[in-house]
């Protein structure tokens, strides 16, 4: 990868739609569209124009944006072309465009001219990242956060106010002599180092919420054989995900499928029934079973009768009790034997069960902060420049040039989080996440 070359990539996703947009950017971009289009349209304009080759043959006909750098995504000279979106157009604009000498663009690399061009940080990267593969509102809302710079309000905040007692301390170090400088910096620095200490730690407070709106919320259902595990994965994913059969043990292995629910990402596991078994085969889903039930945000235990939810004392992990079959007259179950009565086969309650798994999910609003930690990068960075500040406000004893010391590394680690430090290992990973064109 070389940032000299002018770049092109199809930015619109797949063929064949009703309009396909190609993106142009690098020093060549004035040059390129003079051979395309032959006059360059106004910055910030949009042109209809034909697109010709260059010994003139026509290919289409087209809207054509210029960008001037830096006042554009990458901070170089962009263009976009707006044509048809037929196979046979795109496959000749982007041949012409190769003959021309532009380089085909790999995958995250105008973004990774955006950030070396200081046009977005590591933040507002990732975010974006993120917005292109949002699945649900929460997903949208969170990376929002992060693509539009709000997230990196805060921790470029926090670095300006350990940069200031940095400056303050070297100010005393320095010049302690000096009557202009304050003979202390006790009453200022330390106690707004307490205040972002406090703030930090808030902030970490908020990453399980964010992992969760990321990564999705794990529900497991469990139960006995029979139960009607399989039957209400099907019904909750409204397709054939699961086998159902009336033979005890017919699932054998975790199966799971991704749903949307209150903005959340619902990733649904059935599991094998619990019970005693000789079986080798069935006795190994059994403890995939548990083993997936003990790591679940939420488990839906779920029992044809009372007596079946005998074994939920042995779950460790949040749990819904589910009577089933309540249609058939068998059944005798009273209010207090479970917390949500259905029936899968006349689809009663399953409402109430639905809303019962929304009621387990956090509480958002649509005005509620989502300025939240969402990669463990972020986590880990923020417990390191945590720990940094604790050890200085700890090491008074020590002398103020070693709490100096540890408030550097403090802000080496906010650093690290926005791309000003010490991320080069990184980029590589972090852009390879992105599609062609972007």
């Amino acid at each position: 990868m070389s940032f000299t070359d002018t770049i092109y990539a199809l930015s619109s996703g797949a063929v064949p739609s009703g309009v396909a947009v190609i993106r142009i950017s690098g020093q060549e971009t004035v040059g390129t569209l003079r051979a395309l289009v032959e006059q360059v349209p106004f910055p910030r304009t949009n042109a209809l124009r034909s697109i010709r080759r260059r010994n003139g043959e026509f290919i289409d006909q087209g809207l054509v944006l210029f960008f001037k750098g830096p006042a554009s995504f990458t901070g170089e000279d962009c263009a976009e072309l707006q044509v048809h979106g037929s196979r046979a157009v795109i496959d000749a604009l982007l041949r012409e465009l190769s003959d021309l000498g532009l380089r085909h663009a790999e995958a995250g690399e105008f973004s990774r001219r955006a950030f070396h061009n200081g046009k977005m940080d590591l933040i507002e990267v990732e975010g974006l990242a993120d917005l292109l593969a949002a699945e649900t509102e929460m997903q949208r809302r969170l990376a929002t956060e992060q693509s539009s710079g709000h997230l990196s309000q805060i921790y470029n905040g926090w670095a300006k106010r350990l940069s200031h007692a940095r400056a303050m301390i070297e100010a005393e170090l320095d010049f302690a002599d000096e009557d202009d400088v304050p003979g202390s910096v006790a009453d200022t620095v330390w106690a707004d180092m307490e205040r972002l200490q406090r703030e930090i730690q808030t902030h970490l407070e908020g990453a399980p919420l964010a992992e969760l709106i990321r990564d999705g919320v794990n529900v497991v259902i469990a139960g006995a054989p029979n139960a009607g595990k399989s039957s209400l994965m099907n019904a909750l994913a409204q397709r054939d995900v699961a086998i159902v059969t009336e033979v005890a043990g017919t699932t054998r292995d975790v199966l799971s499928v991704e749903l949307s629910l209150a903005g959340f990402i619902i990733k649904l596991h059935d599991t094998a029934g619990l019970r005693d078994t000789i079986d080798p085969v069935e006795s190994e889903g059994i403890r995939r079973a548990r083993a997936v039930a003990a790591n679940a945000d939420l488990v839906l235990y779920l029992s044809e009768s009372p007596a079946g939810f005998e074994q939920i004392d042995t779950i460790t992990t949040p749990v819904l009790r589910v009577g089933t079959k309540i249609d058939s007259p068998r059944q005798v179950w009273d209010n207090l034997g479970a917390d949500v009565f259905i029936s899968v086969k006349t689809g009663e309650g399953v409402d109430h069960l639905v809303d019962a798994i929304s009621a387990r999910l956090p509480r958002l609003t649509a005005g509620s902060s989502l300025a939240l930690p969402s990669r463990r990068r972020h986590v880990d960075c923020l417990r390191q420049a945590l720990k940094a500040i604790s050890d200085s406000l700890l090491s008074a004893p020590l002398g103020i040039d070693i709490q100096a010391e540890q408030l550097r590394l403090a802000s080496e680690a906010l650093g690290r989080i926005t791309g000003r430090v010490d991320v080069e290992d990184l980029l590589s990973i972090i852009f390879s996440e992105f599609c062609i064109g972007k």
